[in-house]
């Protein structure tokens, strides 16, 4: 292994051990490991194996993130029951719709022309 390609393994076990620290945030785990933001997009694309444990730190910070909201839930708090219902629930109904109204309520009023621009050359 010539000296780049060791310098360069040393810096993606530094970057990615920022990156679960900041839970995927790029920014900050770039800052943290003195890694530019280029050259974590550039390994991303060229190399597999780092792009396949870098999308594995993602899952872990999804995961973290809906156990924080599964907590909320627990407490009883309104909106993150609602949030999980809108998000996990749709199946069962739980979906928010909006109607499209036009001014003061009325209904809207389209019109729809089609219009043939092919001419018969008979």
């Amino acid at each position: 292994m010539n000296k780049k390609t060791k310098s360069d393994t040393i810096k993606k076990e530094s970057l990615l051990k920022a990156l679960e620290k900041s839970l995927g945030v790029v920014t900050t785990a770039c800052r943290n490991a003195k890694v530019h933001r280029s050259t974590f997009y550039e390994w991303y694309k060229k190399d597999n194996n780092f792009k396949e444990q870098v999308d594995d730190l993602k899952n872990v910070a999804l995961d973290f993130a809906e156990s924080k909201l599964h907590e909320q839930i627990s407490k009883g708090v309104p909106s993150s029951t609602i949030f999980y219902l809108k998000a996990k629930g749709k199946n069962r109904g739980y979906v928010e719709r909006q109607e499209i109204t036009g001014a003061d309520g009325m209904p809207t009023n389209f019109q729809i022309e089609i219009i043939d621009k092919t001419e018969d050359t008979d």
